[in-house]
């Protein structure tokens, strides 16, 4: 059994195991990482031989850690990133190249229709009918999304927001409430199938399927990096925050928005951001927490957005896709049977 994980900002982990009667019987670590001594990586080899194959990740983590040398030094890797491998490679998870990558990136769409989208493109993949799929999303209404399990009143100040022009709907992933409006964020989504982060905890998979946007982001001269458990940041503050669904039928939906060009007055009248929220933020302004990303290199959101795409297919691969007629029906019928329903929107009062 073959695992690969690629730590985010780090080196490359695999590790090549053979298991029998639901113990590991022999493994073998290897990667483009750093470790001192030499011997640590035998007695890592060593340690898991005879450990049992349904070891969750955390207790592995610590059964590496245990087994290595008082003097040992790990770079660009660690006890978790080994622990993470070897699950993959016990669950056969897959990696980018496995797949071929579709980029569907149609024109501006009502808000609801947005939301179903993420809910069909995942199904689809899920189950097999769609290839693996990167979307970006246009926008030319406000709107206010919040997640799925947040509360409409906690989250949002309805007259300001019916003041403003601001339709609030739900998603279906969790995370915090996000303010939409045209040209003032970039929004993707990446509909996955399970087997490409089979085996990560969800800290892991969150940093995982952002790697590519970060670097993107690093291109274009920006000093981004993954702040778990979902933020993308720079030193100058947050840039956006990523949410992630896993469905029954093996899809997965991982989608982010990042602040292009935001207004900071009109998020903090509009979206109930309290001091709670703030707490371990190191920050006691809603408003300065979040640094644009206009503001941060002066291009053009169209300029980013190219600049993300290309990136996404020098690493992975990219081929021009588009969303079919018989998705976009599935789409409409789901706001009108769910997303646009009073019942979802306050299914959490």
């Amino acid at each position: 059994m073959h695992g690969e994980f690629k730590v985010p900002g780090g080196k490359l982990v695999v590790v090549d195991l053979e298991a029998s009667d639901g113990v590991i019987t022999d493994f073998r670590l290897s990667g483009d990482f750093f470790l001192e001594p030499d011997e640590a990586l035998q007695a890592i080899n060593d340690a898991m031989r005879g450990v049992e194959t349904t070891t969750d990740a955390r207790a592995l983590a610590a059964h590496i850690q245990r087994s290595l040398p008082a003097d040992a030094v790990l770079v660009g890797f660690s006890p978790d990133s080994i622990a993470t491998a070897t699950r993959r490679a016990l669950h056969r998870a897959t990696g980018w190249s496995d797949y071929e990558w579709e980029l569907v990136h149609p024109g501006p769409l009502p808000p609801l229709t947005h939301l179903a989208l993420d809910q069909v493109l995942t199904e689809e993949v899920g189950e097999g009918r769609r290839k693996p799929t990167l979307r970006i999303w246009e926008w030319n209404e406000p709107a206010v999304v919040i997640g799925s399990f947040q509360s409409v009143k906690n989250e949002v100040d309805p007259e300001a927001a019916e003041r403003h022009g601001f339709r609030v709907v739900r998603r279906i992933s969790g995370g915090g409430a996000m303010l939409m409006s045209a040209d003032s964020i970039v929004t993707y989504s990446l509909y996955a199938p399970g087997e490409l982060v089979q085996g990560m905890t969800f800290a892991d998979s969150y940093a995982f399927l952002d790697e590519w946007a970060v670097l993107a982001l690093q291109s274009i001269g920006i000093e981004a990096s993954y702040q778990p458990l979902n933020d993308i940041a720079s030193p100058a503050g947050k840039i956006g925050g990523a949410a992630q669904k896993r469905l029954g039928n093996g899809g997965v939906l991982h989608h982010v928005t990042m602040a292009y060009d935001m207004d900071g007055d009109l998020m903090t009248q509009v979206l109930r951001i309290g001091r709670e929220k703030l707490s371990d933020k190191g920050t006691k302004s809603a408003a300065k927490r979040v640094d644009p990303l206009r503001s941060q290199t002066g291009l053009s959101r169209e300029a980013i957005i190219e600049r993300m795409i290309g990136t996404f297919g020098e690493l992975h691969g990219l081929t021009p896709g588009e969303i079919t007629p018989e998705e976009y029906a599935r789409a409409e019928q789901l706001v009108a049977e769910k997303f646009g329903t009073d019942e979802w929107l306050y299914r959490v009062p």
